[in-house]
């Protein structure tokens, strides 16, 4: 009896043991799951510390659109020479971007993100002698250094963002990145025409400063998980990047351009009406043409701010929003063809356009981020970036070249690429297969 009894006790306790560890692992699993849900999910203050990135980087160039007329005034140079300013920024950062991502890759996002703001604030120290020593080579020159270091800002922190938060959290920090660098948009031009005010120079000093509260708020505040896995040699990961592009490029491709067109439309009508606004019969000068040139920027920040709260990862949703928001940049910057002799009319207008952008690119944001893994992420937000920034250079000169011709041919050169987008979109990007199976 007892020898029959002795494996029955050890046959028990071994099931019991079984059911004690599942029990454990279960209990350990929803720990872990808990600890993972609310790393996700981030402080208020790492909020912060990523929106001051894209803050920064926007202030160095959209302050500078209300003194363009100044600078032309002040240095004796030509508008295309004072559209420059912007253009050679953005195309110093639009061409190593893409080193900058492959660099963020391999290494971390920090150890990118910091050394770029250290260059992108000094270079705008020597951008701000060159405006008071009236060298425009020194001026120029530094504005592309500039740009070399702003590769290393925004472009990294949409990867960053990718890294440290999924799903819905992405979606919403995404936004508030796109809103942030809106609301660089809409601060910059009234900051620049006050600043302007003291002596026509001084944005040129004020934004490293703003670099050095960036710089901190990512020092300090920022805690990037680590990268785990061995770099991959260079031959190896480009070969991953290619085949990337080569199974998504039918909607990233789209995506990318559609990014870019946007910038160039939303900083080419800065241009334009910074240009405009100081001629009759507006003649709006200083801080009142910073609020006018703020209108439209403001309604693209709070679009961009809301829809990225509301996106998740609801494919029908995107779908839905970007179609519209390009429907409504078609049809707004249509009637601006006709429309542009009220004022009123004509910046409601532009607003309108303003929330369609706002619709359209934190939808973008949160695919192209999404779409990939940790390892080649810096690198597909950065060839997006690029074509970005590069759109930004080429929107203040080539709108300065079709205001020569009239204002008509004008709008309706940007209300055809709108069109084209939107058929672009409509027929390439389909949100609901890119997101199908991710979290």
């Amino acid at each position: 009896m007892n020898k029959v009894a002795i494996p029955n006790v050890r046959t028990k306790n071994r099931f019991s043991d079984h059911a004690s560890n599942d029990s454990n692992n279960a209990s350990n699993n929803k720990t872990n799951n808990k600890s993972k849900d609310k790393s996700s999910k981030g402080s208020i203050w790492e909020y912060i510390a990523l929106a001051t990135i894209p803050l920064v980087l926007v202030l160095g160039n959209s302050m500078l659109v209300p003194i363009l007329p100044d600078l032309q005034e002040k240095m004796g140079i030509s508008r295309f020479q004072s559209s420059l300013v912007i253009t050679l920024f953005s195309i110093a950062a639009g061409i190593i971007i893409p080193v900058s991502g492959y660099l963020s890759d391999r290494f971390t996002r920090k150890s990118v993100i910091i050394p770029s703001l250290i260059v992108y604030g000094a270079a705008g120290v020597l951008a701000g002698f060159g405006a008071v020593w009236h060298s425009y080579p020194i001026l120029i020159t530094a504005r592309a250094i500039q740009g070399l270091g702003a590769a290393g800002t925004a472009p990294i922190a949409m990867a960053l963002v990718g890294d440290l938060y999924k799903g819905g959290d992405a979606s919403k920090a995404l936004g508030l990145i796109e809103a942030s660098n809106g609301a660089g948009k809409v601060v910059s031009p009234i900051l620049g025409s006050l600043l302007a005010m003291l002596i026509w120079f001084a944005p040129f000093f004020a934004f490293p400063i703003f670099c050095v509260l960036a710089l901190l708020a990512v020092i300090f505040m920022i805690k990037e998980p680590p990268n785990e896995k061995k770099a991959e040699p260079l031959g190896t990961y480009l070969k991953q990047i290619r085949d990337i592009l080569r199974e998504k490029g039918r909607w990233l491709i789209p995506a990318f351009f559609a990014g870019s067109i946007t910038l160039f439309i939303l900083f080419g009508v800065l241009f334009y009406l910074s240009q405009i606004l100081e001629e009759k019969p507006y003649s709006i000068e200083g801080v009142r043409k910073g609020l006018v040139l703020a209108v439209p920027l403001l309604c693209m920040v709070i679009t961009s701010y809301t829809t990225g709260a509301k996106i998740k990862q609801n494919g029908t949703l995107m779908r839905w929003l970007m179609n519209i928001g390009l429907i409504l940049m078609t049809v707004s910057l249509t009637l601006a063809i006709f429309l542009n002799t009220n004022l009123y009319v004509f910046i409601g207008l532009l607003s309108l356009s303003g929330i369609g952008t706002g619709l359209l690119l934190p939808c973008l944001n949160t695919m192209i981020t999404g779409s990939v893994e940790r390892d080649q992420r810096g690198m597909i937000t950065s060839l997006y970036n690029s074509l970005r920034f590069i759109g930004v250079a080429f929107g203040p000169p080539l709108f300065g070249w079709l205001m020569n011709m009239s204002h008509k041919t004008l709008f309706i050169t940007v209300a055809s690429m709108a069109l084209l987008m939107l058929v672009l979109v409509f027929f390439c990007i389909k949100p609901n297969e890119e997101l199908k199976g991710k979290a």
